[in-house]
């Protein structure tokens, strides 16, 4: 899950992480008072950033400097409520309905840290890097050299040495190298006590005063832990988030955009993944992950098959099910049911196998409805990529 970059400040703060005075507003004269409160706290300056969920907000505009309160107003005017489009957000941007306002600081230096898994290790590891403020993508390709690993062995800690070894290799040395210490190891914890997948900090600023603060946070949470925090789940933010995806959320099926044409609703993550790669290798390319799972009842299909109809993107859909625990008669019910209630505007192929899979075929057969019958992956996927070629033409 992710969450909101001041949200991931006030995490990392509870680990006693240093981060920038600041607050959060949702109006400019509130941003306003909370520039006005900071300045009496002795900030010279302050900085505006747009709330979104989504990487590369200032180069897009969305990270804006002011010199006075008034200024902070005025730059918050021009955020809120308008839509922000960035490099991550897609042509269609998001809306900022918050800004973190926050006092600005002299930099002498910026640094990337994170924390994230390594699949090829199975393992979390802290990667650093001197090379802050940067997109950490582009530093692998131009300065890969300047890219430094410590995997932690032990999952939940990491040891004081490699700690070190990484302030090192970042140029620190004395009071800053004990704080950068300090500071990854308080990612780490936080990384492992949040049950996050990723904390990152980028930049990590060495300020002009020799004191290391953490300017930009992100933290990004495990959906399959949210249950064992509560506290941590309440701050998911559902406006930032795809509709039809919140819908899937809660009709407890797997549902991932994707950037096709195709829909696709299978049951099993193995069987998801085949039936994308045979798309493309068809010459298609899916407009979503929609995994129904091995026990879904006919609501679920159904709701799954609404999701797919709702996604004005989707020309033609492809259903991909092994019969198993979720039996083909089942599946098949719960698709009539819900093609007749939405309506069928796409062309729609059926690939049934398994459980009961006669008596399945012979429920979407008598049901009057139009779809196309496939007997394997193959046929099913060129017919797929066919049809939806036809409704592009």
């Amino acid at each position: 899950m992710n969450i909101h970059e001041y949200q991931s400040k006030m995490i990392l703060k509870g680990f006693g992480l240093p981060v920038p005075r600041g607050d959060v507003a949702e109006s400019p004269p509130a941003a306003r008072a909370v520039a006005e409160r900071l300045a009496a706290e002795g900030a010279p300056a302050f900085v505006v950033k747009a709330q979104i969920h989504a990487g590369g907000r200032g180069k897009a505009g969305g990270i804006r400097r002011a010199d006075t309160p008034e200024a902070v107003e005025s730059a918050a005017r021009q955020l809120l409520g308008h839509r922000l489009v960035t490099p991550q957000t897609g042509p269609e941007g998001k809306i900022v309905r918050r800004v973190l306002v926050e006092e600005a600081v002299p930099i002498a230096a910026e640094y990337y840290v994170a924390v994230l898994v390594d699949r090829s290790l199975q393992k979390p590891i802290v990667m650093a890097s001197p090379a802050g403020g940067m997109d950490i993508e582009e530093v692998a390709v131009r300065q890969p050299e300047a890219i430094v690993r410590e995997v932690l062995w032990d999952l939940d800690r990491i040891h004081p040495y490699q700690a070190r070894r990484l302030g090192l290799r970042l140029g620190f040395q004395g009071s800053l190298l004990a704080e950068f210490g300090r500071i990854v190891q308080g990612l780490v914890e936080a990384f492992w006590r949040c049950d996050a997948t990723l904390v990152e900090v980028n930049p990590l600023v060495r300020r002009t005063d020799d004191r290391l603060l953490l300017l930009d946070a992100k933290v990004v949470l495990d959906d399959n832990a949210l249950y064992r925090h509560p506290d941590l789940a309440a701050l998911r933010d559902v406006e930032e988030e795809d509709p039809l995806e919140v819908e899937a959320t809660r009709a407890r099926l797997s549902y991932i955009r994707l950037d096709g044409n195709i829909g696709c609703m299978v049951n099993g993550a193995g069987l998801a993944m085949a039936t994308m790669d045979i798309i493309q290798w068809a010459g298609g390319r899916p407009a979503n992950f929609l995994d129904v799972g091995g026990g879904a009842s006919p609501e679920q299909v159904a709701q799954a098959f609404r999701i797919l109809m709702a996604d004005p993107r989707v020309k033609a859909v492809l259903i991909n099910i092994f019969g198993g625990i979720l039996r083909c008669d089942r599946l098949a019910t719960g698709i009539v049911t819900a093609a007749r209630e939405v309506g069928v505007r796409v062309p729609m192929v059926i690939r049934l196998e398994g459980t009961n899979v006669e008596e399945g075929r012979r429920i979407l057969a008598e049901s009057g409805l139009n779809f196309t019958v496939a007997h394997d992956m193959e046929e099913a996927a060129r017919k797929v990529v066919e049809l939806a070629g036809k409704q592009l033409s």
